[in-house]
């Protein structure tokens, strides 16, 4: 049973330095197996399957009469699908990023209000909601534009100002 148990506390010391080392593993073998698990020899899946086999195993070797020949049989198949558990979450949290950032290409035909008076032939400020998050560009129009007043973006000549139009209503 203390073999069991050293594997399963192996296997979570195993875990703790896969999240201080991430990805060492892989780069060590990234040329040798060029893709061939792909992420399935990660330090969090083998950290996950030894100490599942070292739990599972002390466990049906302590509340069973089974000997350590079950024990390990039965633990390599808990090990087996906490493995596979790993990866498909692993997985999950790498493909679940947002999509990329927004540009200033984004910003044509958005809606805001001028917020710091823009005069003609001059720069001003317009609030814009840019992804959901209120955002201050500089802004030019073609015509002065007082406080408050809605625009529509017609440009983004750059990445922090916009050209702006009065909204008709």
């Amino acid at each position: 049973m203390g073999l069991f148990l050293g594997l399963g506390i192996g296997g979570i010391a195993l875990l703790v330095l896969s999240l201080v080392f991430d990805g060492v593993l892989e780069s060590a073998l990234d040329g040798a197996l060029s893709g061939l698990f792909d992420g399935w020899l990660s330090l969090p899946v083998i950290a996950g399957f030894v100490s599942m086999l070292g739990f599972t195993g002390a466990i049906v070797l302590g509340s069973t009469g089974l000997g350590a020949g079950a024990a390990a049989a039965a633990g390599a198949a808990a090990g087996t699908g906490a493995g596979w558990l790993t990866y498909r979450f692993s997985r999950a949290l790498a493909r679940g990023g947002s999509p990329s950032a927004p540009t200033k290409d984004d910003l044509v035909g958005v809606a805001g209000t001028v917020v710091t008076a823009v005069p003609a032939g001059g720069y001003g400020e317009v609030l814009l909601r840019l992804a959901g998050q209120p955002v201050k560009f500089a802004a030019r129009a073609d015509g002065p534009l007082a406080r408050g007043a809605e625009v529509w973006v017609t440009a983004a000549p750059s990445s922090t100002s916009v050209t702006v139009r009065a909204v008709e209503r």
